[in-house]
């Protein structure tokens, strides 16, 4: 079998830090090569996804002290449900409002001053309305954003399952 049961937490922890920036890759990827442009709302997500990206990271390091990687992989529970929060009121709420101004990601991104820190990263270059109109396959940003995130949970539990964490 490719995946081995008792190993299959690092290798959990590995697949999640990877694919969570390659998610970013892929953002970056449409934004600067294809023109799509960020809202708010994205770029958050693309900060959730670098901040489970260093949490997976940093847990498959720890990989051998199982409560290191148990509190990593509960951090990349809670951060994907968080990301998965912002990518349904992206597609619910936000999406159908003419500014993102004042709401809860513009504030966040304000206060941390990301967009100046590293801009190419972070930088808002729509609102949420128009963001709302790229698609992927057929599907908005979010809706993909949000199915990563999902995984991301999904691997997260089954790596906590008393079945894999020998």
């Amino acid at each position: 079998m490719f995946l081995k049961v008792s190993k299959f937490p690092e290798q959990a922890l590995a697949g999640i830090g990877l694919g969570s920036l390659a998610a970013v890759a892929f953002a970056l990827v449409a934004q600067h090569g294809f023109g799509v442009k960020p809202c708010p709302w994205c770029v958050m997500q693309r900060g959730i996804f670098l901040l489970i990206a260093a949490v997976a990271l940093l847990g498959w390091l720890f990989k051998r002290q199982r409560p290191l990687r148990t509190a990593s992989l509960l951090a990349l529970l809670v951060l994907a449900v968080a990301g998965l929060a912002s990518a349904y009121y992206q597609h619910e709420v936000a999406s159908l409002m003419d500014t993102c101004k004042l709401t809860f990601a513009e504030t966040v991104l304000e206060a941390l001053d990301l967009e100046m820190r590293w801009p190419f990263v972070f930088m808002v270059t729509a609102t949420c309305k128009e963001a709302a109109a790229y698609r992927l396959l057929g599907l908005p940003y979010e809706i993909w954003s949000g199915l990563s995130f999902l995984l991301v949970g999904g691997l997260s539990l089954l790596a906590l399952s008393k079945k894999t964490q020998r």
